[in-house]
Formats: structure tokens, C-alpha cells, sequence
């Protein structure tokens, strides 16, 4: 699951109207330096308004951590 994947896999439970949005309040989760930061970044997503109308989006990205969180290495 590489992040371009992912973020076009979140999009499919967006309402258009939320797209913009829920793209931008992913940015900071894909673009942390450290897994941490990447967590609070996630945490701090499903805690806001576009995350609490698009749970399916948190429960895609967390379902994918696993395979996500290697790519936080790379540059």
C-alpha cells in the first residue's frame, strides 16, 4: 500500500464536497517526519469535523498502518 493508493482509496468514501478537505487534513499524516508525529497527525484528523462525517477514511488509513508507516522513511 503505497501513500498515492492509500489517499485514492480515501477519496472513494469521500462526499465530493469533503474531498478537498479530507486531502488536506491527510497532508500532515503522509508528510510527518516521524511515526509519531504521523500518529498524532492521524489522531488529530479523525478528531475533526471532516474526520468525524468520514469515518471510513480514519478506518482505511488505520487498517493500513502496517504497510504504511515504511514509507515515512523514505525522503
Amino acid at each position: 500500500t503505497c501513500v498515492v493508493h492509500l489517499i485514492r482509496n480515501s477519496m472513494r468514501y469521500a462526499s465530493w464536497k469533503d474531498r478537498k478537505a479530507i486531502a488536506a487534513g491527510l497532508k500532515p499524516v503522509y508528510t510527518a517526519s516521524t511515526v509519531e508525529a504521523a500518529e498524532i497527525a492521524l489522531e488529530t484528523f479523525a478528531d475533526s469535523s471532516v474526520g468525524q462525517r468520514s469515518p471510513a477514511v480514519v478506518d482505511a488509513w488505520r487498517r493500513a498502518w502496517n504497510e504504511f508507516v515504511p514509507f515515512l522513511d523514505m525522503p
